[in-house]
């Protein structure tokens, strides 16, 4: 049988039929996973700081980076960030000449944006270091273990886009 805080806390609930279940915040899977990304991002702040860039601006120049000429729009589908930040994020970038806009003439709404050259030679210098911190992150872990963690990552991002779209629907999630 599993142990762990996943599975105590489902077992605690499931014991507890008259009385609410106990939520241990350090055994919520929402809150360790924003622990993690909290402290991933502490760290790899220091990667990505020296240029001047915050958390919203670094992965809007990596999508770039990595995906070419991209909308506003596509950027924040690809990050998962609000238009809002998106838009922050592109206005300082372009303040900085690391992104130029291109008007899309078939929708004067949208622009196309890329880097500049001063943009992807940042690009091309952080990736490197980028990648070396996520192979430093990671050595800690076997890689069949690694694995697992990408297909455990892999189904709970798909888990909970289907939550999302379930309760923006006007539906609350099922109880277990």
């Amino acid at each position: 049988m599993n142990s762990g805080p996943l599975r105590d806390n489902a077992a605690h609930a499931a014991s507890a039929a008259s009385e609410a279940p106990l939520l241990k915040l350090e055994d919520f899977l929402p809150h360790r996973l924003n622990v993690l990304s909290s402290l991933v991002s502490q760290a790899l702040t220091r990667v990505y700081g020296r240029y001047g860039i915050g958390i919203p601006e670094w992965r809007v120049l990596v999508t770039l980076g990595e995906n070419g000429v991209m909308t506003g729009k596509a950027v924040g589908a690809h990050t998962h960030m609000h238009k809002t930040k998106v838009s922050r994020a592109v206005a300082h970038l372009e303040q900085r000449r690391f992104l130029s806009r291109r008007p899309n003439r078939a929708d004067l709404r949208e622009s196309f944006l890329s880097l500049t050259p001063a943009g992807r030679a940042i690009y091309e210098e952080l990736a490197p270091s980028a990648l070396a911190f996520m192979d430093r992150l990671a050595e800690v872990v076997a890689p069949a273990d690694r694995a697992a963690f990408d297909r455990a990552m892999k189904q709970l991002t798909e888990r909970s886009a289907e939550l999302v779209a379930e309760i923006e629907s006007g539906r609350t999630p099922s109880k277990v």
